[in-house]
């Protein structure tokens, strides 16, 4: 490794000079650690390897730091709680979780998670791969939005990872731009997933850390079912949160909003989020209609009408731009290219109107109605009319997913969960209760946060 004698950045050995400091770069064992009056720990030895060189972020749960691992001879992102957060056993738990369970994921676009011990100084340390880039929200900040190109290549890669961590029953519950890292290349960003500290391991030997009525994660990402503290909640709850996530990379602003948890949470639990191509009109990157569908079907309330899966949910969006094939291959596309199929189809997407079908009673608590027509885990692929045809990309297979089911056979709107009587009193019967439920669970929910 070498190393910035001004700013103590480490860099690999074929580097040349620091791109921040334009500083020649020396071998890193031979630049002396500048001491910093703020932070003691810079310039220590932790868990007898590591080396802390600087501070790098700080957070609620602890301090970021990148330091020089003596042992591997690499430089690593290192975590160290809070001495505050290291007293609570809950916290320290889930610090370990992250260790364990990111262990088991060894995958391309999730963060590599090397080692977890306590210190010296009565607090735990993670080491993780050091990755340089910056975090989606760090992007969202500066820039507002994302290029559609740049949100196809982006949510291909995510799903890839997820699909993996979701078919061993893994359940991110935390997705949202502070956790998703983008590590820039000639090619396009290499997307890394963050902070597995609060997975919901859906395995019948997992290891419960969350209380029944309570709820993790970032409340503008917080599927319906995760807002109440739902023990059933699966890898779905992930789906909505990356699809709020695309929402915010293309509208500029979160699908719910509201001044605080419980004001956003009764937004999630009753209202349905404005279209995000009304919403992004006059930003940088026209938003085609095509998508408000795939948006649509992401959000819905119900897990079961939901989009099936991440990789579907992937799959739609590159849909919605005009992009055939599977998320495995625009994974990999080089964003250029990308953008030049996208700028191809764009014109005629944007003259799109879509077909929707009446709004019936089902709307109140379960979305549009026609989400009855396309059985959970299959794409959400957008229908659109033009010159009083009607088109939509190339069918695909069904996508294998945890609890997604297969559904045989032609769609049919008649399509409803299987044992319940295909009736119409019986299905309204069943809407009032479910909507009383969601609206108990709402009430719940904002009690205990106002508290």
């Amino acid at each position: 490794m070498k190393a910035c004698a001004s700013c103590g950045r480490l860099y690999p050995d074929d580097a040349g000079f620091c791109p921040v400091d334009g500083v020649q770069l020396t071998r890193a064992t031979e630049v002396p650690v500048a001491s910093d009056k703020d932070d003691p720990r810079v310039g220590q030895l932790f868990c007898e390897r590591y080396q802390v060189r600087r501070v790098v972020a700080d957070g609620g749960m602890g301090r970021v730091y990148e330091a020089l691992d003596l042992v591997e001879r690499r430089n690593v992102a290192l975590k160290i709680l809070h001495p505050d957060v290291a007293r609570d056993e809950v916290s320290v738990e889930r610090f370990k979780r992250e260790f364990q369970v990111s262990s088991t994921l060894p995958h391309l676009h999730i963060v590599e998670v090397l080692n977890f011990q306590p210190t010296h100084d009565g607090t735990y340390a993670l080491a993780m791969e050091f990755l340089y880039g910056e975090e989606l929200r760090a992007t969202l900040k500066r820039e507002g939005v994302i290029t559609p190109a740049r949100l196809v290549r982006m949510l291909s890669q995510v799903a890839l990872a997820l699909d993996a961590a979701h078919a061993t029953k893994l359940v991110h519950r935390d997705l949202k731009p502070d956790n998703l890292f983008l590590c820039q290349t000639r090619e396009g960003d290499i997307v890394k997933i963050l902070d597995f500290g609060s997975v919901k391991d859906k395995g019948e030997s997992a290891k419960k850390l969350t209380v029944l009525g309570t709820t993790i994660g970032s409340p503008f990402y917080m599927a319906p079912e995760q807002a109440q503290g739902l023990d059933t909640l699966d890898h779905r709850a992930d789906v909505w949160s990356l699809a709020a996530i695309a929402y915010e990379c293309v509208a500029g602003q979160v699908p719910f909003s509201g001044s605080n948890g419980p004001s956003i949470l009764l937004e999630i639990l009753t209202k349905e989020p404005k279209p995000p191509s009304q919403v992004a009109v006059g930003q940088k990157y026209p938003v085609p209609p095509t998508l408000d569908r795939v948006m649509a079907q992401a959000f819905k309330k119900m897990a079961a009408l939901r989009i099936g899966s991440v990789g579907a949910l992937a799959d739609s969006v590159a849909a919605a731009y005009g992009l055939e094939g599977s998320h495995h291959h625009w994974a990999v596309v080089p964003e250029a290219e990308i953008a030049a199929r996208i700028a191809e189809k764009m014109p005629a997407l944007m003259q799109t109107k879509i077909e929707r079908a009446p709004a019936d009673a089902a709307d109140s608590f379960f979305g549009e109605s026609d989400a009855l027509d396309a059985p959970p885990g299959l794409p959400s692929i957008p229908v659109y009319a033009r010159d009083g045809e009607v088109h939509g990309p190339r069918a695909t297979a069904p996508h294998s997913v945890p609890g997604a089911q297969s559904a045989p056979g032609p769609r049919s709107s008649s399509l409803v969960p299987a044992g319940v009587p295909k009736g119409g009193p019986s299905l309204l019967l069943l809407m009032a209760v479910g909507g009383g439920a969601l609206f108990l669970g709402a009430i719940i929910v904002i009690v205990m946060l106002a508290r």
